[in-house]
């Protein structure tokens, strides 16, 4: 075997060691997460109580009720979120060639909000039925993109400015419907815009979850060809890649992920455009996880949310608390790409 091969393969293996290295911690800070988020609050609990409360080896009803009953569902719906955010944000992100393509601002999350907005303040509807728009109108707004973006096939260039395009315009008919709006209905459609985990109901997160399942372990497998496209179109085609039919089912992964995400705790913004990054510095290397982002993108949820219900003076929305650290990460990011001449 040539020195080359046997630096190649070393190589391989190092990359490997620390992929399955970052993954694992991070599914141990996910899990610690996950639970020290069911132990906190006005009734604080041990670890081991809620820990035997979830995997039901101990019968006490009292813990029960407020593990089970109040607490689990919104650590789950935490971790379903920064799941899904964390996993779409990435694949945007190396599909479109651009740290800056994030659902957050390609139109995605504004179609929900639109979607969710009209059927709070036009048709006065609520709960299940607000979620359900909110899906609908972020799988619109992407169909809507990729068809405007189609020149002979998709650049990620074409389809950002598109994104960005249509993001605006949703805004402002956001804005619009805002001040027709009474005040009720304007501030149960702020507190939806704003995003919080807490606000999903058993039907959305279930479904959520479902969509994870199916869905992550696809992205995975799909990760050889969003390789390959990143290297651009010609030499994804010499290496074998059907090159649209690859891009438009990695898309709608994403979209379907970032959808029911959405709709399930509304548009949290700028965890999809951290994850990944985030995990990538982690992963030096072996940079590109799936896997990865998706648990730093819940990581950031959970640690969000902790900070949002328990270390403010009043609890706050999630959304709040992603917002002010995402805001000057953008800032950074704009800077640094502008810097090295990779803006676009």
């Amino acid at each position: 075997m040539t020195t080359t091969a046997i630096t190649l393969r070393n190589t391989r293996r190092r990359r490997l060691l620390r992929g399955v290295t970052v993954t694992v911690v991070l599914a141990a800070v996910v899990t610690a997460l996950f639970v020290f988020t069911m132990m906190a609050g006005s009734m604080r609990l041990t670890a081991a109580e809620v820990i035997t409360s979830v995997l039901r080896l101990r019968d006490d009803p009292s813990v029960d009720f407020v593990v089970l009953g109040l607490r689990l569902p919104t650590a789950l719906t935490g971790l379903a979120v920064g799941l899904a955010l964390g996993a779409s944000g990435t694949i945007f992100q190396q599909l479109l060639r651009n740290p800056l393509a994030s659902p957050d601002f390609v139109g995605i999350t504004s179609g929900a909000g639109l979607a969710a907005v009209t059927g709070i303040v036009l048709l006065q509807l609520s709960g299940l039925a607000v979620s359900g728009l909110a899906l609908l109108g972020a799988i619109a707004a992407a169909a809507l993109m990729y068809v405007l973006a189609w020149r002979d096939g998709v650049s990620g260039y074409r389809f950002i400015l598109v994104g960005i395009g249509i993001a605006v315009f949703l805004d402002g008919l956001i804005g619009y419907l805002l001040t027709r709006a009474q005040l009720f209905e304007a501030r149960q459609a702020m507190h939806w815009l704003t995003g919080s985990v807490g606000q999903a109901e058993d039907a959305e997160l279930d479904l959520l979850l479902a969509a994870i399942v199916v869905l992550l372990p696809l992205a995975v497998f799909l990760r050889r060809h969003l390789r390959a496209l990143e290297l651009g179109d010609d030499t994804a085609r010499a290496l074998g890649a059907r090159t649209e039919l690859s891009r438009a089912l990695l898309l709608a992964v994403a979209v379907i992920l970032v959808a029911l995400a959405v709709s399930a705790a509304g548009p949290i913004i700028f965890v999809a455009l951290i994850a990944g990054p985030v995990a990538d510095r982690l992963l030096g290397p072996a940079a590109g996880g799936i896997p990865p982002a998706a648990l730093t993108g819940a990581a950031l949820l959970l640690t969000a949310d902790l900070v949002a219900v328990h270390l403010t003076p009043t609890p706050l929305p999630t959304g709040v608390v992603t917002g002010a650290v995402g805001a000057p990460y953008l800032l950074w990011l704009l800077a640094t790409t502008n810097r090295r001449g990779a803006g676009g």
